[in-house]
């Protein structure tokens, strides 16, 4: 019997370094600087209490630090431009110099995007796709740095209420293709967009909408772009696992070693260390006769 050859999107340069997903995943840590989120709210609203759990993740493995200004739980309202770059710029602009990894800046909207990226940030990660802010497209390509689309229905306000799909992959891995065109004719390279099938935003918890992404993140990967899933601490784990949503850790931690076997080239997670493990295993498997593991 051959080998099964696998496939893997081509290396992703964000400012000096390079993902390089023939290699192995990547484990993005999240840091909420935010008085509502729904698993670490308020605990590192303070800009050094955030700057510092910045550090510490990159000290547990972090290839990547998320920076996000505003809550994105289900039925949270949308804050102010004002306010979420108060809240995330000194993060940002602080955090940056001290650690020598990639910063993402969460947001959808392009003047925080921007002066994110002023500040430091080197991805932006979108949960709307590119549709909530009109300028957004611009800001990315006038920037060239890489953005994450993501699919979800609605928005954070609305998205579990009347979930509907006709093919619930098909669905969402057409959503995506239709946003990276969007994507490109708003100029943005190809080649700098990342693909998120949105675990947790706008999918049936009844239905198990998330655990038929996770098994099917094949399909996505089909796309041909670098596939980012973000499983960490959500509903859909702590209602199979029987844990708190804030302690979700354990049920994550399968989450992103399946994320990884199934094709996940990035995992966006609250607890690095535990999750880095996951996905080193996972790798080790995964790669096992392509590569001389370096992980």
């Amino acid at each position: 019997m051959g080998k099964k050859e696998l496939s893997f999107p081509p290396p992703l340069i964000c400012g000096n370094k390079i993902l390089d997903f023939a290699e192995r995943s990547y484990v993005m840590g999240i840091l909420n600087v935010t008085p509502d989120s729904f698993s670490d709210g308020n605990r590192y609203f303070d800009k050094n209490k955030a700057v510092a759990h910045g550090i510490e993740l990159v000290k547990q493995g972090a290839d990547i630090i998320d920076v996000g200004g505003e809550s994105t739980r289900p039925g949270s309202f949308s804050v102010s431009a004002k306010e979420e770059l108060e809240r995330v710029i000194p993060v940002i602009r602080d955090l940056a110099c001290k650690i020598d990894v990639t910063v993402s800046i969460d947001t959808t909207k392009a003047e925080v995007a921007q002066k994110a990226l002023d500040a430091g940030a080197e991805i932006v990660n979108d949960i709307s796709a590119l549709r909530f802010d009109p300028d957004m497209g611009k800001v990315v390509s006038d920037y060239k740095v890489p953005v994450i689309i993501m699919h979800m229905q609605g928005t954070p306000r609305t998205m579990q209420k009347n979930i509907h799909y006709d093919s619930l992959i098909n669905d969402v891995s057409a959503f995506l293709k239709e946003r990276i065109k969007a994507a490109t004719e708003a100029g943005i390279d190809p080649e700098k967009i990342i693909v998120d099938p949105g675990i947790g935003f706008g999918k049936s918890l009844k239905d198990r909408d998330n655990f038929s992404i996770l098994k099917h993140l094949e399909t996505f990967k089909s796309i041909g772009r670098p596939l980012l899933v973000g499983p960490s601490r959500k509903a859909f784990i702590a209602g199979m696992a029987g844990e708190d949503l804030s302690q979700g850790d354990n049920g994550t931690c399968a989450a992103v070693a399946i994320a990884v076997c199934n094709g996940a080239d990035i995992v966006r997670v609250h607890n690095v260390r535990a999750m880095k493990i996951a996905a080193r295993i996972a790798d080790a498997v995964k790669r096992a006769e392509y590569i001389d593991r370096k992980v």
